[in-house]
């Protein structure tokens, strides 16, 4: 099963690497899969090294939840140390996706003037990721160091929060485009695009979760 979770992160690295980063392009307004600019502005786009936070969040989240779910080798440790580990990074996708929403709320608001008042640097968009990640991090440890499905959980938190989180940036992405907005597009596009790359994301280890169920029910058949 390890085997397969590596299969798996490659699949959706190459899914968030190859689709969805270059999809961000024409959603924002930019040229589209047919103009002889899209290919040149994909490549400036990688060079921005603010664009690779949010995809090493996404594709670090998916390693850790899958090797949390699928190693049983773990079984020997403390159990607090899995909670703290999947907490960590449970949060952290809850802390994207509440970013991602509320930036789409704020530009269908603010419209053009949002990125220049809420997004003027980096560093403001880090700081509020940080105190997102630290508030969703101790309610999720405190309901879940109890529980011994904290993975289950945390993958179905996570699909359900990534349908209402798109849910919320679909429509201020309508709203904004309709308006004719320059910039604001951006931050609306980038709640669509991680609406759909946490969605994904839940969908490996809920498979492997499925899988490793399926394996243990047999396990004791065979052992007769």
């Amino acid at each position: 099963m390890r085997r397969w979770g590596i299969v798996i992160t490659l699949v959706y690295a190459l899914i968030v690497l190859g689709f969805l980063v270059p999809v961000t392009l024409p959603l924002a307004g930019g040229p589209g899969p047919f103009s002889p600019d899209f290919y040149s502005t994909v490549r400036e786009m990688c060079g921005w090294w603010e664009m690779w936070i949010p995809v090493a969040v996404v594709l670090s989240g998916q390693a850790i939840l899958l090797f949390l779910s699928v190693d049983t080798s773990f079984k020997r440790l403390k159990p607090r140390s899995h909670i703290a580990v999947s907490c960590i990074a449970a949060s952290m996708l809850f802390a994207l996706l509440t970013f991602a929403g509320l930036s789409s709320v704020g530009a269908a608001v603010y419209g053009d003037k949002f990125l220049d008042i809420y997004w003027p640097s980096a560093a403001p968009v880090l700081g509020v990721c940080a105190l997102l990640w630290v508030l969703w991090g101790i309610p999720f440890y405190l309901y879940s160091r109890k529980s011994v499905n904290v993975i289950t959980r945390a993958v179905s938190w996570l699909l359900k929060g990534s349908v209402l989180e798109l849910l919320v940036a679909v429509p201020c992405h309508i709203l904004v485009r309709r308006r004719d907005d320059c910039s604001a597009p951006i931050a609306t596009s980038f709640g669509i695009v991680t609406g759909i790359a946490v969605m994904l994301l839940s969908f490996g280890p809920s498979v492997l979760l499925l899988y490793k169920k399926r394996m243990d029910a047999y396990a004791p058949r065979g052992s007769k």
